[in-house]
């Protein structure tokens, strides 16, 4: 059987996209062939997937009949694109590129007239709770945007920007999963400090956070809305609410995402 879909690296975020576009059966695991360094991680591709799996990233692009999907580190992709460069007379797939910080023209001046669609996925797509955002190439037709967006709708959501806010969704989604892991544990220690044991205070906090976003997600209405629908006059929410006001808690998330932003701006450069 032929080789629909190549990866190039096959670290957490590759291996968790392989995993659900063959869970899906978007591919079968005959149809993809992976590349990776590491021995040990080789094995445990090709035994857990039933996937082709090799050293030689050039095998890769030159046998992907549909995709090659980039999930390297940033900094060694000057060196993988001069080796590609070897076989990109006879190869012409759609290139998907997660490299932070890595622009469209790099992309395009390393694949020259190749389709290239540059993403950000953040870290919740290795439980299919993901949201990506896609910026599509020169070269990109209707077919290709769609095979775009089936992969990444096998780990979550997909939004389309242009690539000019890329280093905003950075700031915001790429390094949002933090922020949240970070109110969760604040959240619990809180409770902690309420007199909650430290078990059922991370379980009160992990669970309130999804259920909350479960819930804007399906009811649809405003964070404000709900905000003040929970908060009742001379109540518990509103004295909370009150502090987390008086400390700047929304202009911090605010901050936060604003200096995410510059830093994936000055990475870019």
């Amino acid at each position: 059987m032929s080789v629909k879909f190549g990866l190039i690296g096959g670290g957490v975020m590759g291996e968790a996209l392989l995993s659900r576009l063959i869970a899906q059966k978007i591919y079968l695991g005959s149809e993809a062939l992976v590349s990776e360094p590491d021995s040990s991680r080789q094995i445990y591709l090709e035994e857990k997937y039933g996937v082709s799996v090799t050293a030689d990233n050039r095998l890769v692009f030159s046998q992907a009949t549909e995709v090659v999907f980039l999930a390297v580190k940033s900094q060694i992709f000057s060196a993988i694109a001069q080796e590609l460069a070897e076989v990109l007379e006879t190869a012409k797939p759609l290139v998907i590129s997660i490299l932070a910080g890595v622009p469209i023209s790099n992309l395009e001046a390393a694949f020259p007239n190749i389709p290239v669609i540059r993403a950000m996925p953040n870290t919740p797509l290795t439980v299919g709770e993901g949201v990506t955002a896609i910026c599509l190439g020169a070269y990109t037709k209707a077919i290709h945007q769609e095979t775009a967006r089936q992969i990444f709708s096998a780990v979550g959501k997909v939004v389309e920007v242009p690539e000019t806010l890329m280093d905003a969704v950075t700031g915001l989604s790429g390094s949002g999963p933090g922020y949240v892991a970070l109110f969760v544990e604040a959240l619990a220690d809180g409770g902690v400090a309420a007199g909650l044991p430290r078990a059922i205070a991370y379980q009160l906090a992990l669970q309130t956070v999804h259920g909350t976003a479960k819930l804007l997600q399906e009811t649809k209405i405003h964070p404000a809305e709900l905000k003040d629908r929970v908060t009742s006059a001379g109540g518990t929410t509103i004295a909370g609410i009150a502090q987390l006001e008086a400390a700047g808690f929304r202009s911090a998330i605010i901050e936060a995402v604003k200096a995410a932003t510059a830093r994936s701006q000055e990475l870019g450069k």
